[in-house]
């Protein structure tokens, strides 16, 4: 049985991702007393383009552009056996050393905590950073791990039949987050 998303609500449109991106930004400055030591870590794929984006406007604030890397967890995920049968791999691309380096993993959607923890795992078998942080643009709740975010653009209570979409033009076509509901097909 197939299942099918339908939408169900607007969350966020452009301006309002572009003002919690800021906001996360402004966050990630202070909580770290600057920028010195900093990379960004984007997790493929919608984390890369919004890693990206943090990355423009760390710079805008502060002057500095941050290193930023790719991620690709794909053979760290723990249901890669369940999801299919002939994965697609993506980029890792890390243009600076992880020993020692202050980290700032950056994702779209914190689910069950399974994705975050992949990429640990894969920044960890690189080298020993001195610290890795967390950013994502919407916590949804219903973590099955001890994993939560250091920087969140919008908290977003949800049930288990929903799924949020956030949407970035490179992939998109558009910038926005969405709420879907999980619907069974024939």
């Amino acid at each position: 049985m197939a299942v099918k998303l339908e939408f169900k609500a607007d969350i966020m449109d452009e301006q309002g991702v572009k003002r919690a991106l800021r906001r996360v930004a402004h966050e990630i400055i202070e909580n770290n007393r600057g920028v010195e030591g900093l990379t960004l870590v984007g997790i493929q794929r919608r984390g890369v383009v919004l890693a990206k984006m943090l990355q423009d406007l760390i710079e805008e604030v502060e002057g500095v552009k941050l290193p930023m890397g790719v991620l690709d967890i794909t053979f760290y995920r723990d249901d890669l056996s369940i999801l299919t049968e002939h994965p697609v791999v993506n980029t890792t691309d890390l243009p600076f050393q992880v020993h020692g380096a202050k980290i700032i993993m950056v994702d779209d959607v914190l689910f069950s905590g399974r994705t975050a923890r992949a990429a640990m795992d894969a920044i960890c078998d690189l080298g020993r950073p001195a610290l890795i942080q967390l950013a994502v643009m919407v916590d949804r709740g219903h973590r099955e791990l001890p994993i939560r975010a250091d920087y969140v653009g919008k908290n977003l209570p949800t049930s288990k039949n929903e799924m949020v979409g956030v949407n970035v033009p490179e992939i998109d076509g558009q910038l926005s987050i969405v709420l879907y509901e999980k619907k069974k097909g024939e």
